[in-house]
């Protein structure tokens, strides 16, 4: 399959999984706005950040490694050995799931059971959900290695659903119940997400079309399960190598990406109802990264990992592949560029009206306002840093990836003392300055790799990180007429005033667009060729 060809599906894949994520994830916003107005900060704290923080680092500690090293090899493998290399996940699950359970019990502070109830319980089935989850990653690695568009994003969104009506259902009927509605629910949201991917896999495998037409490498279910091969290595010692690196990395990563809630969880720097407010900003805020920017960047990982080879520089490369990438790279960096800056400038005019209508008073009062200003400068270094980070961990040789952990341990040493200290001097916003710093070195640390892959060829993709004179006076006199409409029509003169601001953040905002459209032609055209947009396009001109 050539460049063009993977290029296309990675693209479908992307534009596919954002339409799709974008209805789902508008019904389970709805159904998380009306749950929060029944629950309680603290319960919230303990949920989102204590037990999910548990959920969490189980299972990318077990799987995310494995995950990376997988999803990079070529076509001609033997997937009976890397199929026999992600069921490692589950008991390598089972024991990080035991050993931070542990830790989670005896260890760290426990709730007060009069404010919340059943924490012990809480503990172990979110930690079951982790190896429950687990159970389904080769599954989830051959449909991805495969493009199959609408698999991930439909399994995903399904039971983030069923899981907020059976929280929704729960929370009205059983409010006693405490934690255990948080964790029966998470349970019941794992065992969904394994359940779809086996139903979908066992009637695609019953049908011999289908095999032939997907050109799967299996041809039964059981071909799925772990098996000794009769000739050859139990796994492959190429992959499992690779993973072992990722692994290092994964693991300063993982303390990169939920470092404030390391921080929180152990050092006790805010109470359980502060943390709760941190949290539902937090997940207010990354709402576009995890709707746009990570399905971008998963389907073009990807893309990258197929088209280029780990071990060569651009010089040994294949040239017309070199020119794709470079091409898709410039056009991934301007959108991410342009996405960040539009949720910047737009986000700090509209973050206090965003939580009043999402969380009442409890969010829109207080710190919850400047945390979400703040967060909505990060989403646009997380923009970027996505893009980044997606070419260059396809691009790494093992020996880059390794000498790239040395930078990962010291950028995971300096946020936990940063975060510590500026939550210290500033209370919740120190986290999110923390993120802010350290995201930035990882940018800088994947811009410097992408200029030295490049620099004897003649593409330049990092041109994708400037922007025309004209777009960008248009972003600053549209955060300079929304942050005056915020002082006079929002957010105490009631809905009329709130309405004729949300009114001209929507001019200021088709203005900027326009703008866009008409400076920034050459993404144009990659959104039209690529992402399947041209309908789009051709109307907002």
């Amino acid at each position: 399959m050539g460049s063009h060809e993977i290029l296309g599906q990675a693209a479908r894949l992307a534009s596919s999984g954002l339409l799709l994520q974008v209805l789902f994830r508008l019904i389970t916003f709805v159904l998380n706005a009306f749950i929060l107005r029944f629950l309680s900060k603290e319960i919230v704290g303990i949920v989102n950040v204590r037990l999910t923080l548990l959920y969490s680092t189980t299972i990318f500690l077990a799987r995310e490694a494995f995950r990376r090293a997988c999803l990079s090899g070529g076509a001609q493998r033997d997937w009976s050995q890397t199929l026999n290399l992600l069921w490692l996940t589950v008991p390598l699950g089972v024991l990080w799931a035991l050993f931070l359970g542990w830790v989670w019990l005896q260890l760290l502070e426990v709730p007060d059971p009069n404010v919340v109830p059943h924490y012990g319980m809480g503990v172990v089935l979110f930690g079951l959900s982790a190896v429950v989850e687990l159970v389904g990653e080769p599954f989830w690695v051959l449909a991805q290695t495969h493009m199959f568009v609408k698999l991930k994003v439909i399994a995903e969104s399904l039971s983030v659903i069923l899981k907020s009506v059976l929280i929704a259902f729960l929370v009205l009927w059983l409010p006693h119940w405490g934690l255990y509605i948080f964790s029966s629910a998470q349970l019941f949201y794992t065992a969904v997400l394994v359940l779809c991917y086996v139903i979908y896999f066992k009637k695609l495998l019953g049908s011999p079309e289908s095999i032939k037409q997907h050109n799967l490498p299996v041809s039964r279910m059981t071909d799925l399960l772990p098996n000794i091969p009769r000739s050859g290595a139990f796994v492959n010692w190429t992959e499992a190598k690779l993973t072992w690196s990722f692994f290092k990395q994964s693991f300063l990563k993982q303390i990169l990406t939920e470092g404030e809630r390391y921080v929180m969880t152990f050092l006790n720097v805010l109470n359980f109802g502060d943390q709760g407010v941190y949290d539902i900003v937090n997940n207010l805020g990354s709402l576009v990264a995890r709707l746009i920017f990570q399905p971008v960047e998963e389907s073009f990982y990807i893309f990258f990992a197929k088209v280029l080879e780990r071990e060569k520089d651009a010089t040994l490369q294949k040239q017309e592949d070199i020119a794709v990438t470079a091409a898709v790279l410039e056009s991934l960096l301007k959108l991410a560029l342009l996405v960040g800056l539009t949720i910047t400038i737009f986000g700090f005019a509209y973050s206090q009206l965003a939580l009043d209508i999402y969380g009442g008073a409890m969010l829109s009062s207080g710190s919850g306002p400047v945390l979400l200003r703040s967060y909505c400068f990060y989403v646009l270094l997380l923009a970027i840093n996505g893009v980044t980070e997606c070419f260059t961990f396809a691009a790494m040789s093992k020996e880059q990836v390794d000498r790239y952990n040395l930078t990962m341990l010291a950028l995971s040493s300096s946020f936990l003392v940063l975060s510590y200290l500026l939550t210290r001097w500033c209370g919740s916003v120190g986290f999110i300055m923390a993120n802010c710093f350290n995201m930035g070195i990882r940018i800088t640390q994947s811009l410097c790799f992408i200029h030295r892959y490049y620099r004897n060829s003649p593409y330049r993709p990092l041109a994708g990180l400037y922007l025309s004179p004209v777009l960008l006076g248009a972003f600053v006199l549209s955060g300079g007429i929304t942050a005056v409409s915020e002082v006079f029509l929002c957010c105490e003169q009631g809905w009329p005033a709130r309405l004729a601001h949300v009114a001209v953040g929507a001019f200021c905002l088709g203005a900027t667009l326009e703008t866009a459209f008409l400076t920034e032609t050459k993404l144009i055209h990659f959104l039209r060729t690529q992402l399947g947009v041209p309908r789009l396009t051709g109307k907002m001109r």
